[in-house]
């Protein structure tokens, strides 16, 4: 039986200062530190963030219609105070339109709710953050 919990990714040095992180089915995504136009951990974890929500969002609004615009700000302060470095005012922002009729009505009638549900609720990414969980780092042998 596999533990279907469990999540993971290996991320591997290319560079001084570029990353490749790559999850258990093959994907990979390049970052590394700012000066370049790769993104950064603080805009990856940004994204996650509204990443998680928008996937709710979006499966429960687009069983009725797809929508015309759909669109997501994610944003927070980096702070450096007695705590160390760390992102404040994390707010996320849904920019979405929905076309014209019955079915766009339904759709926008459903996102507050999907969004909500989101957020209190589904997605690990933002619950972990509010919920605060522990990070251990070690080096292995």
């Amino acid at each position: 039986m596999t533990d279907d919990t469990h999540r993971s990714v290996s991320i591997e040095r290319t560079s001084s200062g570029h990353y490749t992180a790559t999850n258990p089915r093959g994907g990979t995504i390049s970052f590394g530190s700012s000066g370049t136009a790769e993104f950064t951990p603080v805009e990856l974890l940004l994204a996650a963030i509204g990443g998680c929500t928008s996937i709710d969002a979006d499966v429960a609004t687009s069983r009725h219609t797809e929508p015309d615009g759909f669109t997501v700000t994610v944003s927070g302060t980096k702070v450096n105070d007695e705590q160390g470095q760390h992102l404040t005012d994390l707010a996320v922002t849904f920019h979405v339109t929905f076309p014209e009729g019955e079915e766009g009505d339904r759709a926008r009638a459903i996102l507050p709710r999907a969004v909500k549900n989101s957020h209190d609720r589904y997605c690990t990414v933002s619950r972990t953050v509010e919920i605060g969980t522990p990070v251990t780092s070690t080096i292995a042998e």
